[in-house]
């Protein structure tokens, strides 16, 4: 039997699909990566914000209606969140919910046979240490913990990845090892909220993040997203470890809107006094930080005051990456009961933190330009050429260079985005 798999949304979530493709193997069948070839289809699903609940919509629908002698299979967030509207889109369609990933090889026998097979609910299986067929990359994504300690007013994935669940550190640390051993030059420990590690089982990241970094071999170490709330009990620690030279100089730390009143609202846990004081710890102790920053523009009780303190916090703190996303109602999140303020506002509040956002990481790279930086190596540019990362993890285009490698280089040229170098000779 032959399956083709496509996986959509965050590091997290192509990680499931990369279980699931381990899963398949192990059971005797066989991955393709031209659709057509299959027999099976399996569409990984992300639910994060409505244009992308609308894409999946809309892309299962074309499967079905391209492809209709193929069996369908929907897994990801998808399943958990919308199982109504995902009974719409097909009665014929089976699930792999995003904690049954064990079972997806039985859901793909039983689904090519003609029966419908929907595997739902939570688990607190570990996710590592078990069989993944990634796409031969240097890139280990590696899942230290699945779902929150947050009750975010306007988020949905949560219904998805449910409670807090660490996985143990030993079987972590064995398997970035393995993943080294193997050819991996870069480590991503991801989570919905890696800050959260170990709150449910009495470990801490900042130990976890050593542990990786300690091991032997050339590599660098990348913490995924942690919420501030939660980042309050071991700010010292995190800090320490991100000092480790194999780890990178990086941290994302949502923070939402600039506004207390605001955070309140969504029911952050955090104010914009802890947040602060947090980023500037953060850059006492590591000059060349790399700080990454959601915000979310227009939340329904966003008045004109609360959109002039998020512009008044970025221009204080000055990010060096900011994620911007207008607010939409989600199904089943709590503010989705909230009158959304006209879309013309949105628009008009998201264009303006838009062109700050642009001048502010343009400036912080700018003061790249001329210097010598130590990259590595991980993927190649889809425009030709490679794509390293500094030890800030900002990425550079390199030409002519090996993949895995250290390289020195001279920057060039600053976008607000990345940059641009000339190999040095060594």
């Amino acid at each position: 039997m032959k399956v083709f798999i496509e996986s959509y949304g965050c590091t997290f979530n192509q990680a499931d699909g990369q279980i699931i493709a381990g899963n398949l193997q192990e059971n005797g069948m066989v991955l393709v990566d031209n659709i057509g070839e299959a027999d099976v289809i399996i569409v990984n699903t992300c639910y994060v914000k409505l244009p992308t609940e609308d894409k999946m919509t809309y892309r299962i629908q074309k499967l079905k209606k391209e492809y209709p002698d193929k069996k369908i299979i929907v897994g990801g967030c998808m399943v958990e969140i919308d199982p109504e509207k995902l009974n719409k889109l097909g009665e014929d369609i089976s699930w792999i919910g995003p904690h049954q990933l064990n079972k997806s090889a039985s859901v793909v026998n039983a689904s090519y046979c003609g029966e419908i097979i929907r595997e739902t609910g939570f688990s607190k299986e570990s996710k590592v240490g078990v069989p993944k067929v990634g796409d031969d990359s240097l890139i280990h994504i590696l899942q230290i913990c699945e779902g929150c300690l947050g009750a975010c007013t306007f988020c949905c994935t949560r219904f998805a990845r449910g409670p807090l669940n660490s996985y143990s550190i030993e079987d972590i640390v064995a398997e970035a090892q393995e993943a080294i051993e193997n050819g991996a030059c870069e480590i991503q420990l991801t989570a919905q909220d890696t800050a959260a590690f170990g709150r449910d089982s009495g470990v801490k990241l900042s130990d976890l993040i050593k542990e990786v970094a300690n091991l032997n071999g050339d590599f660098r170490v990348r913490v995924g997203m942690m919420h501030p709330k939660n980042i309050l009990n071991d700010v010292d620690g995190i800090i320490d470890a991100i000092k480790h030279l194999k780890v990178y100089d990086f941290i994302h730390l949502p923070v939402q809107s600039g506004s207390d009143k605001v955070l309140s609202d969504m029911r952050r846990g955090h104010t914009i006094s802890q947040y602060k004081e947090i980023v500037s710890k953060f850059k006492k102790e590591i000059p060349s930080l790399t700080l990454a920053v959601d915000i979310i523009v227009g939340y329904p009780t966003e008045s004109d005051e609360d959109f002039g303190e998020t512009v008044k916090l970025l221009k204080e703190i000055k990010p060096s990456l900011i994620h911007l996303s207008k607010y939409q109602h989600r199904i089943g999140a709590i503010s989705s009961s909230l009158v959304e303020i006209p879309h013309e506002i949105m628009k008009k509040r998201s264009k303006f933190l838009s062109e700050i956002k642009q001048e502010i990481t343009k400036e912080e790279n700018k003061e790249l330009v001329n210097t010598v930086q130590n990259v590595l190596v991980v993927e190649k540019g889809s425009k030709g050429g490679y794509i390293a990362k500094t030890n800030s993890y900002i990425p550079v285009i390199v030409e002519d260079v090996e993949l895995g490698t250290f390289v020195n280089v001279k920057i060039t040229e600053a976008t607000s985005t990345y940059l641009k170098s000339e190999l040095l000779e060594e």
